[in-house]
């Protein structure tokens, strides 16, 4: 039988990949459609996210759009489409990008092999805590990375806020992560940036680049042997019913991004412009509350379902492990970084 993302189910039905291609086919003529209508009347904008109903990047942009809905009297309003259903993180960036989708929530992971200097946010180990990366995201340096994605010639995405994603750890189906050496040999998911494939060599173990939409299969199949995330990604996308050993190495706090179709964008009055970067702004805030109450939930479930989490009481060995990353991808972003750390 043909692997059911290479070819059309036997029943004559569409599978999720071949619908994703023609959407994207589409995109130009979604995307004139789009454009007309905004600048028109009456529009609704589709709204994208990996992540399931009732996630907080969800819920906040859901409720954005109402939010939208109502400042416009039902002008501008919101579909959201969540649990991949437009695809994962790089096929929605490309549809977003032509258009075909207005509103994306997507991981600054994915945002930086488009837009080089995000990639700062990358870097393992950067920041000390969450409340680290919060200052950076609701002060100046936040902004300034925002507007160097809006400035990108090749993104084609204007970003309109941050929202928290937690700090990544590992999760595997082998065995407990308590030292670094016990990373040794396991093959772990990442994201399709070279940061994070290097950092998870550097740590001893294999970096396979991976979609978010495969990782599951790939878990319960053997594929992968882990793959690293946020509590949340860990319980809510069922990654801790095949991964029971779940380790707090922290190694990363990389931000999510909530950006904008600029094909889209051009066709908006600048006053519906100014509302929606407004309201993007409360959907940071509100997103960040709504994180901390989800993540101690899925930290529940996953204690109730059994999982082994384990505390790293000293991460100095793995921060030290990831240094040849530093020293090759640390000099470019030398300034920023060191403005990050003093913040």
């Amino acid at each position: 039988m043909n692997p059911p993302d290479r070819a059309q189910h036997r029943d004559g039905r569409l599978n999720r990949r071949d619908v994703i291609k023609i959407a994207a086919g589409l995109g130009a003529v979604a995307a004139t459609s789009t454009q007309t209508a905004l600048a028109q009347s009456k529009a609704v904008l589709k709204a994208s996210d990996v992540q399931p109903p009732g996630y907080p990047t969800v819920v906040a942009t859901e409720n954005l759009g109402k939010k939208l809905a109502e400042a416009t009297k039902g002008r501008l309003s919101v579909q959201m489409f969540p649990s991949m259903q437009l695809g994962g993180e790089k096929e929605t960036i490309e549809q977003t990008q032509i258009g075909a989708i207005q509103m994306l929530r997507v991981s600054a992971g994915s945002i930086g092999p488009i837009v080089d200097d995000i990639n700062v946010v990358n870097m393992p180990f950067l920041f000390k805590h969450m409340a680290h990366a919060e200052r950076m995201m609701d002060g100046p340096i936040g902004q300034e990375l925002l507007d160097k994605i809006t400035a990108s010639p090749n993104a084609g995405l204007v970003a309109l806020c941050w929202m928290n994603s937690g700090a990544r750890s590992l999760y595997n189906t082998k065995r407990a992560i308590k030292t670094i050496a016990d990373i040794k040999g396991l093959k772990f998911r990442v994201i399709g940036n070279p940061i994070f494939i290097d950092m998870m060599n550097a740590l001893g173990g294999n970096g396979v680049a991976m979609g978010y939409d495969q990782v599951f299969s790939a878990l319960q199949t053997g594929v992968i042997d882990g793959a690293e995330n946020n509590p949340p990604s860990y319980v809510f996308s069922n990654h801790y019913t095949a991964a029971k050993h779940f380790s707090l190495t922290e190694h990363l706090i990389v931000p999510e991004v909530l950006v904008f179709s600029k094909r889209a964008w051009s066709a908006l009055s600048a006053d519906d412009q100014t509302l929606i970067k407004k309201l993007a702004r409360e959907a940071q805030m509100e997103e960040r509350g709504l994180w901390n109450t989800y993540e101690q939930q899925a930290m529940d479930k996953a204690k109730a379902a059994g999982c082994e989490i384990i505390e790293i009481a000293d991460k100095t060995p793995f921060q030290n492990a990831v240094k040849p990353v530093w020293d090759k991808y640390g000099p470019k972003y030398q300034d920023m970084i060191g403005r990050i750390q003093s913040a």
